[in-house]
């Protein structure tokens, strides 16, 4: 490693970002691990994350594709509530126009387990599902991006503001993860362009 200039990435100290300590609104796990999806709109996956900023922490909400892996909604706030995960469901519905029986995803977190999202998620016509009470491995597929997003643009420097690194979410999740980085999942395509393959 130390010949080719490769260093090792440490992780970050964690955070908790879901709250599960209600039993209200919890929906079944349908995924079930399998985040395979022979078409686009199939199934979806979202959840919560959070950037550190010296304004204090940022939090990054997501809805991933499972077909193609790519980010088809998110938000960012400074506060981690109902209306920052409504947000990006909101934008992923708008961008996809889903149809009745998508699979969503998340964890049991009180913005999923809500009342005005659940409600979003019956008015066009989704399958609620939801992960184990702390298992992250049954939302594996949104964990991988938000480790990826860590790993090659968050962790790589400080940021003195929240608009700061919300600029560089947006560039790099429209600028390069979807059109451009390459994925061993999609036979290393981008996700536009496994979606390309897929139309």
């Amino acid at each position: 490693m130390k010949e080719n200039g490769i260093k090792v990435r440490r992780n970050k100290k964690f955070k908790a970002t879901t709250d599960s300590s209600r039993s209200f609104n919890v929906a079944p796990n349908l995924l079930n691990r399998d985040f395979s999806a022979d078409r686009p709109n199939q199934k979806w996956a979202g959840d919560i994350s959070y950037v550190r900023t010296r304004e204090g922490w940022l939090y990054l909400a997501v809805i991933l594709d499972l077909h193609s892996r790519r980010v088809i909604g998110w938000a960012v706030s400074n506060r981690m509530k109902r209306d920052l995960a409504i947000c990006a469901l909101n934008m992923a519905i708008a961008l996809r126009r889903p149809p009745k029986g998508c699979i969503h995803h998340t964890d049991r977190g009180s913005q999923y387990c809500s009342h005005d999202y659940q409600k979003i998620l019956r008015q066009h016509g989704f399958r609620a599902s939801m992960s184990g009470t702390g298992n992250c491995y049954d939302n594996a597929a949104v964990e991988t991006f938000f480790k990826t997003i860590k790993a090659e643009l968050l962790w790589q420097r400080p940021w003195p503001t929240r608009r700061a690194a919300e600029l560089a979410i947006f560039e790099y999740i429209n600028g390069f993860y979807n059109p451009r980085r390459r994925h061993s999942a999609l036979g290393w395509k981008s996700p536009l362009a496994f979606e390309a393959l897929a139309a």
